[in-house]
Protein backbone atom coordinates (compact mmCIF):
# COMPACT_ATOMS: atom_id res chain seq x y z
CA UNK A 1 0.00 0.00 0.00
CA UNK A 2 1.83 3.48 -1.20
CA UNK A 3 2.80 5.96 2.03
CA UNK A 4 2.18 9.49 0.86
CA UNK A 5 3.26 12.31 2.36
CA UNK A 6 3.26 16.27 2.17
CA UNK A 7 3.44 19.37 3.46
CA UNK A 8 1.13 22.42 3.84
CA UNK A 9 1.52 25.98 5.48
CA UNK A 10 -1.07 27.28 8.29
CA UNK A 11 -2.03 31.14 9.06
CA UNK A 12 -0.11 32.56 12.08
CA UNK A 13 -2.53 32.32 15.21
CA UNK A 14 -4.66 29.50 13.70
CA UNK A 15 -3.56 26.83 15.61
CA UNK A 16 -6.17 25.89 18.19
CA UNK A 17 -8.79 26.88 15.58
CA UNK A 18 -7.35 23.74 12.72
CA UNK A 19 -6.77 21.60 15.75
CA UNK A 20 -10.71 22.38 16.73
CA UNK A 21 -11.90 22.06 13.13
CA UNK A 22 -9.99 18.11 12.70
CA UNK A 23 -11.43 17.12 15.91
CA UNK A 24 -15.24 17.65 14.63
CA UNK A 25 -14.34 16.13 11.36
CA UNK A 26 -17.03 16.30 9.23
CA UNK A 27 -18.38 12.31 9.04
CA UNK A 28 -19.34 12.56 5.45
CA UNK A 29 -15.72 13.94 5.08
CA UNK A 30 -13.98 10.73 6.95
CA UNK A 31 -16.55 8.53 4.57
CA UNK A 32 -15.63 10.07 1.75
CA UNK A 33 -11.66 9.77 2.43
CA UNK A 34 -12.04 6.44 3.23
CA UNK A 35 -14.04 5.28 0.43
CA UNK A 36 -11.27 6.31 -1.64
CA UNK A 37 -9.32 3.96 0.00
CA UNK A 38 -7.15 6.64 2.49
CA UNK A 39 -5.93 4.70 5.49
CA UNK A 40 -3.36 5.70 8.66
CA UNK A 41 -4.07 9.66 7.64
CA UNK A 42 -1.99 11.63 10.14
CA UNK A 43 -1.50 15.18 10.22
CA UNK A 44 1.43 16.84 12.43
CA UNK A 45 2.18 20.65 13.21
CA UNK A 46 5.84 21.93 13.51
CA UNK A 47 4.81 24.49 15.99
CA UNK A 48 8.09 27.01 15.53
CA UNK A 49 7.18 27.11 11.01
CA UNK A 50 3.51 26.33 10.98
CA UNK A 51 4.24 23.70 8.53
CA UNK A 52 1.91 20.98 8.54
CA UNK A 53 2.88 17.49 7.42
CA UNK A 54 0.41 15.22 6.43
CA UNK A 55 0.98 11.21 6.08
CA UNK A 56 -1.18 8.82 4.51
CA UNK A 57 -1.42 5.30 3.07
CA UNK A 58 -3.57 4.76 0.21
CA UNK A 59 -4.76 1.74 -1.79
CA UNK A 60 -4.84 2.98 -5.17
CA UNK A 61 -2.76 6.52 -5.58
CA UNK A 62 -5.08 7.89 -8.59
CA UNK A 63 -8.09 7.61 -6.38
CA UNK A 64 -6.70 11.31 -4.69
CA UNK A 65 -6.81 12.78 -8.40
CA UNK A 66 -10.90 12.22 -8.50
CA UNK A 67 -10.93 13.80 -5.00
CA UNK A 68 -10.69 17.69 -5.92
CA UNK A 69 -14.20 17.17 -7.81
CA UNK A 70 -16.11 15.54 -5.41
CA UNK A 71 -18.44 18.23 -3.50
CA UNK A 72 -17.85 17.37 -0.32
CA UNK A 73 -13.94 18.24 -0.36
CA UNK A 74 -14.43 21.44 -2.38
CA UNK A 75 -16.45 22.62 0.72
CA UNK A 76 -14.32 21.08 3.06
CA UNK A 77 -11.49 23.24 1.40
CA UNK A 78 -13.56 26.62 1.07
CA UNK A 79 -14.56 25.89 5.35
CA UNK A 80 -10.79 25.65 5.65
CA UNK A 81 -9.21 28.52 3.23
CA UNK A 82 -9.27 31.46 5.66
CA UNK A 83 -6.61 29.30 8.30
CA UNK A 84 -4.30 28.51 5.76
CA UNK A 85 -2.44 28.90 2.82
CA UNK A 86 -4.16 27.78 -0.44
CA UNK A 87 -4.67 27.65 -4.06
CA UNK A 88 -7.19 30.49 -6.09
CA UNK A 89 -9.71 26.80 -5.66
CA UNK A 90 -9.27 26.94 -2.15
CA UNK A 91 -7.30 23.67 -2.12
CA UNK A 92 -4.34 23.71 0.49
CA UNK A 93 -1.29 24.63 -0.86
CA UNK A 94 0.14 21.19 -0.73
CA UNK A 95 4.44 20.50 -1.18
CA UNK A 96 4.32 16.40 -1.98
CA UNK A 97 7.67 15.09 0.09
CA UNK A 98 9.94 12.30 -1.32
CA UNK A 99 10.32 9.43 1.04
CA UNK A 100 14.15 8.91 1.29
CA UNK A 101 13.85 6.29 4.12
CA UNK A 102 11.31 3.84 5.49
CA UNK A 103 11.71 1.53 8.84
CA UNK A 104 8.74 -0.85 8.56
Amino acid sequence: MPRIAFKMKLHPGKEAEYQRRHDELWPELAVLLREAGIRNYSIFLDETTLDLLGTLTIDNPVALERLPGHPVMQKWWDYMQDIMETNPDHSPVSIPLKEVFYLP
